[in-house]
C-alpha cells in the first residue's frame, strides 16, 4: 500500500461536502431531500455576465492569461476597492486565483512556517485550519459562542497572540454564522494588532455584498491596518457565480508577488472565460447584486422566525450571508426509534435520516453544539424544511 505524505493525512475531508454528497445518495434513491447544507447561492449568474462569457467564447479569448489574471480585471478590482471600500491598492497587489478558498490558501502557504501559529475564531469555516495544517503552521481555536454573537472580543484576541502567531484569520460577514463585525468592532480588534507587528490579518469578505446592516466595514481601513491585511474576495457569493472559480487578493506588494509565484507552479491562471465573466460583473451594473441581498433578507427573516418557534433551538439574528447557525445542545441526550442524540453532527444525520433535510453539525465548524442552515434557497423550501424539523425535534424525549 502506497504511503501517503503527513501533509494529506492529518487533513480532515470537508464535513459540508460529505454533507451534500450523502443528501444527493438519498436524492437518486427517490427520497424527497431538501438541502440545506450548501453555501451556495440558487440564483442563475445574472445574464450579462452570461452573455460576457458568451462574447469570450466567440472571441476566442480561451488561451492562458497572465497567472495573477488579465490586466482588466485586476484593474476592475482595483477600481472595486476604490470606490465600495475605500482602499488604495495597484493592480500588482490584485493576485486573481481559482475562486476565495485558493486565495485563503495561497495566503497561508506564502506566510507561513512549521512553527507558526494562525489564530482562527470559531465558529469557523471548515477549511481554515485545515488550510493552516497544510502550509505546516498550527491552527489556534478562539471560541466565541452565541451569548456574544459569535464574535470574538480585543481581551480573547490579545490573550491568544504570541511571539509565533503569524496570521489572523477574520470572515465578515461570517461563514457559518453570518455575524458581522461592525466598524467599531474591527477597530478595536485592530487597536490590539497594531501592538503585535509580526500578524498578518486574512479578511475573508467573500460575503461582502450579503450584509443587511446597511454597510459593510473592512479591517483593512482601520489606521495602519491596510500594510498587514490581505483582503480575500470574489465573485461567488456576489454574483451567484460559485462555479466560475473566480476569487482575488488585495495585498500588500510583497505578499501578492509570493502567491503569484506560488500560483505560478501549481495551477498558473484561473479559467480566461471566468476572468472575462468576472470583468463584466465588476464593470456592469450591481442591481442585481441588490436585488439577490434583498432576497436573501426576506428569506433570513422568515427562517429566524420559524426557527424561533422551535423550543429546543437557540437562535440569534445574522446580520450578512445566509446561515442560520442554532443552539441545539438542548436535545443532547434524547432519543427517537433506538437513535441518540449525543452531538450536532448526530443531530444533522437524524435530520437528515428522519426529516429528509440536510443540514450541517457545528462540529465541522467548531462549535460543537450548534449545526448550520442554508437559506439560499426559496421561501416555500424554507417553509418546508423548518415544519420537517419542527416535527422531528418534537419526536425526541
Amino acid at each position: 500500500m502506497t504511503t501517503l505524505s503527513s501533509r494529506v493525512t492529518r487533513l480532515q475531508p470537508s464535513a459540508t461536502l460529505a454533507m451534500s454528497q450523502k443528501s444527493a445518495e438519498l436524492k437518486a434513491q427517490g427520497i424527497d431531500i431538501i438541502n440545506l447544507s450548501v453555501g451556495e447561492p440558487d440564483f442563475d449568474t445574472p445574464e450579462h455576465i452570461r452573455i460576457a462569457a458568451q462574447k469570450a467564447i466567440d472571441e476566442g479569448k480561451t488561451r492562458y492569461t497572465p497567472v495573477p489574471g488579465i490586466p482588466a480585471l485586476r484593474q476592475a478590482i482595483v477600481e472595486k476597492m476604490r470606490n465600495e471600500n475605500g482602499l488604495e491598492y495597484t493592480a500588482e497587489q490584485i493576485i486573481v486565483s481559482n475562486g476565495a478558498k485558493q486565495s485563503v490558501c495561497n495566503t497561508l502557504l506564502a506566510l507561513c512556517n512549521e512553527g507558526d501559529e494562525v489564530i482562527i475564531p470559531a465558529p469557523y469555516w471548515v477549511s481554515y485550519p485545515q488550510m493552516a495544517l497544510m502550509a505546516d503552521a498550527t491552527p489556534v481555536i478562539v471560541e466565541a459562542g452565541i451569548e456574544q454573537d459569535f464574535k470574538i472580543t480585543p481581551q480573547q484576541l490579545e490573550a491568544t497572540i504570541t511571539p509565533r502567531t503569524k496570521a489572523f484569520i477574520l470572515c465578515t460577514p461570517s461563514n457559518p454564522t453570518g455575524a458581522v463585525y461592525t466598524a467599531d468592532e474591527l477597530e478595536a480588534l485592530a487597536e490590539v494588532l497594531r501592538r503585535h507587528e509580526q500578524v498578518v490579518v486574512i479578511a475573508d469578505e467573500i460575503y461582502e455584498h450579503i450584509n443587511y446592516t446597511g454597510q459593510h466595514a473592512s479591517i483593512a481601513a482601520c489606521e495602519g491596518m491596510k500594510e498587514r491585511t490581505v483582503v480575500v474576495n470574489g465573485v461567488s457569493k456576489a454574483y451567484a457565480m460559485t462555479g466560475w472559480r473566480i476569487g482575488f487578493i488585495a495585498a500588500p506588494l510583497d505578499i501578492a508577488k509570493a502567491t503569484q509565484k506560488l500560483q505560478g507552479q501549481y495551477t498558473s491562471n484561473p479559467g480566461s472565460v471566468s476572468q472575462y465573466a468576472a470583468l463584466a460583473a465588476y464593470e456592469g451594473s450591481q442591481q442585481c447584486v441588490e436585488e439577490m441581498r434583498q432576497a436573501f433578507a426576506r428569506r433570513k427573516d422568515l427562517i429566524v422566525e420559524l426557527a424561533r418557534e422551535i423550543a429546543a433551538f437557540e437562535v440569534n439574528e445574522p446580520m450578512g450571508a445566509f446561515y442560520l447557525f442554532p443552539k441545539c445542545s438542548s436535545l443532547f441526550g434524547k432519543s427517537f426509534n433506538g437513535r441518540t442524540i449525543n452531538n450536532s453532527t448526530d443531530f444533522a444525520l437524524y435530520l437528515l435520516e428522519e426529516a429528509h433535510v440536510a443540514t450541517v453539525g457545528g462540529d465541522a465548524f467548531g462549535s460543537p453544539e450548534c449545526f448550520r442552515m442554508s437559506y439560499a434557497t426559496s421561501d416555500d423550501t424554507i417553509r418546508e424544511a423548518l415544519k420537517r424539523i419542527k416535527q422531528a425535534v418534537e419526536q425526541l424525549q
